[in-house]
C-alpha cells in the first residue's frame, strides 16, 4: 500500500479524542514511535471515530463521523490509533455501518483494511522488535478490551516493553479483564463500574508493580482515578509514552 523503495509509507495518525483533549503527549509519542519504524506521519484535520454515537445506538450520527474520517484518510497509506477501542471501531465497525449503500461499504472495507492500533502497526506491520528507551522499575501491563479482543493486542506490546532499559514487567492476576471503564457504561451504569475498576485495581496493587501501563487513555483514567482514590501510588501511563522515552512529565492524573 504505497510502500516502495523510492519512498516511505505514509501513515495518517488518528490522534483520538481523549488524546487530544486529556494527554497531548500519547500524541507526540505515536508520532515519534511509527517516525523511527521508517513511515512519514501526518495529522490531518480529524473528529471523532464515532464510537459513543455507535454505541448508544445512534447510528446515522455513527454513521456521518465515520464519512467524515474516512474522506480525511484515504488518501494514506496507513491510518494508526494509539487507542485499541478508536482503532476497532474503525476497522471492525465501519464496514458495517453502510451496508446499504456499496458505494460507501467499498470505501469503508477499503478504509478499515489499512487501520492499525500503534503497537500492532509497530511489531505486526513494520517488523519492529525493540526501542531505544529506559524506564526505571517494574510495570504491569492491562489488556484493554477492544484492542484485545477486536484486534488480537496482547504480545506485541510486551515484546517491546521488553526491550526497555531497566524496566521489569510482572504480570497482574487477570491482566486481561475488563477495567470497568466501558466508555458509555461507567456512566450508565456507574457501581458496576466502580465494583469493576476496584477489582482491577486491587490486582494492580498486589501485583507489586510501580506504574501500569495499558494502550488505551480511557481505561488508563478509569485506573488511574481509582488508584488515586484509594490511596495507592501507583502510577498509570501509556504504553506508548513508555516505548518513547517519554515519560518526563506527571503520570496520568498527576497535577503538573
Amino acid at each position: 500500500m504505497g510502500d516502495s523503495s523510492h519512498s516511505r509509507p505514509r501513515v495518517g495518525l488518528l490522534v483520538t479524542c481523549l488524546v487530544d483533549a486529556m494527554r497531548p503527549t500519547v500524541g507526540f509519542a505515536a508520532v515519534d514511535l511509527i517516525e523511527k519504524a521508517g513511515c512519514e506521519v501526518d495529522v490531518p484535520a480529524q473528529t471523532c471515530c464515532g464510537q459513543p454515537a455507535y454505541n448508544s445506538g445512534d447510528r446515522d450520527g455513527a454513521r456521518l463521523l465515520a464519512e467524515a474520517v474516512i474522506a480525511a484518510f484515504e488518501p494514506y497509506d496507513y491510518v494508526v490509533a494509539p487507542s485499541g477501542s478508536c482503532a476497532a471501531m474503525m476497522k471492525q465497525h465501519y464496514p458495517g455501518l453502510f451496508a446499504d449503500d456499496p458505494h460507501w461499504h467499498a470505501r469503508a472495507e477499503r478504509f478499515s483494511a489499512k487501520v492499525f492500533e500503534l503497537v500492532s502497526f509497530l511489531v505486526d506491520v513494520r517488523g519492529m522488535t525493540g526501542v531505544e528507551a529506559s524506564y526505571s522499575g517494574k510495570v504491569t501491563y492491562h489488556d484493554s478490551c477492544s484492542g484485545l479482543r477486536e484486534l488480537g493486542v496482547r504480545e506485541q506490546p510486551r515484546k517491546l516493553l521488553g526491550s526497555v532499559a531497566g524496566l521489569e514487567i510482572t504480570e497482574m492476576k487477570d491482566a486481561d479483564v475488563c477495567c470497568g471503564f466501558g466508555g458509555a457504561f461507567c456512566v450508565k451504569y456507574p457501581d458496576i463500574s466502580n465494583a469493576i475498576v476496584g477489582k482491577k485495581a486491587d490486582n494492580i496493587i498486589a501485583s507489586g508493580a510501580q506504574t501500569v501501563l495499558a494502550g488505551d487513555l480511557g481505561c488508563l483514567m478509569n485506573m488511574a482515578g481509582k488508584l488515586a482514590r484509594d490511596g495507592s501510588k501507583v502510577k498509570a501511563r501509556h504504553v506508548a509514552e513508555v516505548l518513547a522515552g517519554m515519560t518526563d512529565r506527571p503520570a496520568i492524573g498527576e497535577s503538573e
